[in-house]
């Protein structure tokens, strides 16, 4: 079934949802994006993803296109109209299509503003949870300023198939001796209940999912430490997972071919998975 897309202020099918060749996104990677997650058609988190995306702009001298209200009907709408139960909403924004040149095009060209949905039944209730995750480490050799969620993802999707070719689900990128993110995750271990994850900067995503889970920890009473942390730390974890807004939480039970804790899923993975998913359902829009 054909899905209706938004495209620069209107909905049209998805065979008539073109941009320019000409788009600095297609050209340049000049673009920022947001990905939120629906369950029951209701919207997780959008307020958080709402803000990233207007620092995501600031940070590249792009202004947002429009108020979060108006971004919230357009999500509402696009629910709606694809009878969106579990899912995603995919959310670009571009400076605009113009004439090749490395430097902007003049402040008032038009932003090219896309979003689609993708159909994911049981979202929630992924087999990968109870199983867990095999990760493999790669360098990190993106560029430095990852706190802004750019389109261009060409190093994380080369991590994402290094780890298919080794036989895992997806990379920890490392830097300077220390794991940074996933590919398209926020990283974290397990070590006498501690949870550890790497401090807020420019070297990571500053993760919706990641900020709501820290936050049910702390009033759950578990002890959460923001640094960074080694290989060597996470060979030697209790456990370990991930959080992203189209995962959750996520359990990791393997790095680098050699188990986590007991190679299975931990409890506080678990634990976090369950409040995270009770608290957003709740506060969904």
């Amino acid at each position: 079934m054909s899905r209706t897309v938004y495209v620069n202020g209107e909905f049209v099918p998805e065979a008539d949802a073109k941009v320019s060749v000409f788009d600095r996104g297609f050209l340049f990677a000049d673009g920022v994006y947001e990905v939120t997650s629906v369950l029951g058609g209701k919207i997780l988190d959008f307020a958080g993803h709402a803000a990233r995306l207007e620092r995501s702009l600031a940070e590249l001298d792009m202004p947002m296109p429009m108020g979060a209200d108006e971004l919230l009907d357009i999500h509402r709408k696009l629910v709606a109209d694809n009878g969106l139960d579990d899912g995603l909403i995919y959310l670009q924004i571009t400076r605009g299509a113009a004439d090749r040149d490395f430097a902007y095009p003049d402040a008032d060209t038009p932003q090219t503003v896309v979003l689609f949905t993708q159909e994911k039944p049981g979202l929630a209730d992924a087999p990968m949870a109870r199983q867990g995750m095999k990760i493999i480490s790669i360098p990190d050799e993106r560029w430095g300023r990852r706190d802004i969620k750019t389109v261009q993802l060409l190093y994380p999707s080369m991590g994402k198939m290094m780890a298919k070719a080794a036989g895992a689900h997806d990379a920890w990128m490392v830097e300077d001796g220390h794991v940074t993110e996933g590919t398209s995750n926020n990283a974290y271990i397990v070590k006498d209940g501690t949870i550890i994850t790497r401090h807020l900067g420019n070297e990571i995503l500053h993760g919706i999912t990641r900020a709501a889970v820290l936050r049910f920890a702390r009033e759950a009473q578990m002890r959460v430490e923001e640094r960074s942390f080694t290989l060597e730390e996470a060979a030697a974890a209790d456990e370990a997972f991930i959080t992203s807004a189209s995962t959750f939480v996520m359990p990791v039970v393997e790095l680098d071919g050699a188990p986590i804790g007991d190679g299975t899923p931990g409890p506080v993975a678990a634990r976090l998975r369950e409040i995270y998913l009770d608290e957003s359902r709740k506060a969904a829009v």
